[in-house]
């Protein structure tokens, strides 16, 4: 009964007349707005919301995330994405009074303490990317993308030199190419060789001296440490280029491997993703960025520094090569004090743990699957890995897709299919490093199991969830957008 009115619309649900809340009446001059703006900007009707009393409100959305999963309910091995269960505990952190009741506009004397955590997540993400010029101001990855190549286009105007393209690895994150070419650069593909990693002959047959910056993810998304990284940020160097890090997989290498130390100049942390917060869902995010020293003139402002003769934390706005601010205030303050929460608890030694469990997980994982699943690029990974059923589907008609609808009907969600491109039928896995063994055989288990079962019973599935398979191309190109009521037949 629960889950049938959760498939009721809000608006089928509404009543005339029924309330939720009893406002007061409008003050005269609200109430004659008109008389101010004009009639012609006021609606003519009552706006057509939906009218319901509280609790059927609360019963509606309550029982509507019952039929969503989460990564509080389940198992969320996806893949590149690094869906990892984070304590609740930051979500208290972040939550104390003292940083969630301030004012944005507050003078800085008031807001010491805030400044000194936002400084100090600064000084930690320099020391753990090994890029000790921070900004927290980027408000999710690809956002940290496009203000660090703003940052590079900066630095080479200022040195007059014309560099218009940016090369990404064809194994990148599809954010990569699309902040390149906002940001205002054209953008060159650098293939991959036969192990998944970099093909130098093409990285080196690409660089020039139009290259702005190299794009690449280490480790990759086929889960790999490319051990290449050296020569390919040497080879970026040695013809003026900078080497940008996506650090969307930052996850795997946590205090064992800094990315300026193998070379990188600017990147990106997802806090959601290497350290906690809120993932999925539209936001709010961040994507701190951290860049060479010789960068740190070109970052937005305004910059958080400590005064070193007031010894107060103060707002920098005197930075005339700087790009300005990508964000307003601050940034997303509230996931950056849940990556401060996080950090501090785990310490250096913590987090190299993460990443060391992270690694362990991925490797028990794919040890019982390739026995079932051809893994295109050998049999160790990092924190994640890319399997493909191109053999399945091509022997029994089993396709990626198939796996990823029928594993829902076991309880997990599924991991993420069909990238990277580079592999056929790709199906990308990462358990993280707080699931258990016991989870992890499970979800092997009933991916063994899926490959046994009737091509037909896989082709319809999922089979417990209120909607199988909607039409996808259906829903591309005929989207409905809204609710349209039962009384417009013609509409519908």
């Amino acid at each position: 009964m629960r889950n049938q009115q959760a498939t009721k619309l809000i608006f089928e649900l509404s009543r005339p007349g029924r309330r939720a809340a009893c406002l007061p009446e409008l003050e005269p001059m609200v109430a004659n707005a008109g008389t101010a703006l004009g009639q012609e900007y006021l609606a003519e009707d009552d706006l057509p919301l939906p009218e319901l009393a509280e609790p059927d409100v609360v019963r509606h959305f309550t029982n509507l995330s019952t039929l969503n999963m989460s990564v509080d309910s389940h198992f969320y091995p996806l893949g590149s994405c690094t869906m990892k269960y984070n304590p609740k505990r930051n979500e208290r952190l972040a939550g104390l009074p003292g940083l969630i009741d301030v004012h944005p506009l507050q003078p800085s004397e008031s807001i010491q303490g805030l400044l000194s955590v936002l400084h100090g997540l600064q000084s930690m993400l320099g020391e753990i990317s090994g890029l000790p010029a921070v900004s927290l101001q980027p408000a999710a990855g690809a956002h940290g993308e496009l203000t660090a190549l703003m940052v590079a286009a900066a630095y080479f105007r200022d040195l007059g030199q014309q560099r218009p393209v940016v090369l990404t690895a064809d194994s990148a994150h599809g954010t990569n190419p699309a902040s390149a070419v906002m940001a205002g650069f054209q953008t060159k593909t650098v293939l991959s060789n036969s192990d998944g990693l970099v093909d130098m002959d093409d990285l080196l047959a690409k660089l020039d001296q139009r290259t702005a910056v190299f794009m690449l993810t280490n480790p990759n998304t086929l889960g790999l440490f490319d051990h290449q990284i050296c020569q390919i940020t040497q080879a970026v160097h040695d013809v003026g280029g900078l080497v940008y890090l996506d650090g969307a997989n930052m996850n795997a290498i946590l205090g064992i491997s800094r990315p300026g130390d193998f070379g990188a100049d600017l990147m990106h942390f997802n806090p959601h993703k290497t350290f906690s917060g809120p993932h999925g869902g539209g936001g709010p995010g961040a994507g701190p960025i951290c860049v060479r020293d010789f960068l740190e003139p070109y970052l937005p402002t305004p910059a958080i520094v400590l005064n070193p003769d007031t010894k107060q934390y103060e707002f920098q706005s005197d930075r005339p090569l700087s790009i300005g601010r990508v964000r307003s205030f601050f940034g997303n303050t509230g996931v950056l004090l849940r990556a401060y929460c996080y950090i501090r608890t785990h310490g250096p030694e913590g987090l190299r743990r993460v990443s060391e469990d992270a690694v362990l997980s991925a490797n028990y994982l794919l040890s019982k699957v390739k026995h079932f699943l051809h893994i295109p690029h050998g049999d160790r990974c990092m924190h994640e890995f890319v399997a493909s059923a191109a053999g399945l589907k091509k022997q029994h008609g089993i396709s990626a897709m198939d796996l990823a609808k029928r594993i829902l009907d076991f309880g997990f969600h599924a991991p993420t299919v069909y990238f990277p491109l580079v592999v056929d039928e790709a199906v990308m896995i990462e358990p993280t490093e707080t699931e258990s063994k016991d989870t992890l055989d499970a979800f092997a288990a009933a991916l063994f199991r899926i490959t046994e079962e009737d091509q037909e019973l896989l082709h319809d599935a999922p089979h417990s969830t209120r909607i199988s398979r909607p039409d996808d191309v259906a829903a591309a190109r005929k989207p409905q957008l809204r609710w349209i009521s039962a009384e417009d037949p013609m509409e519908r």
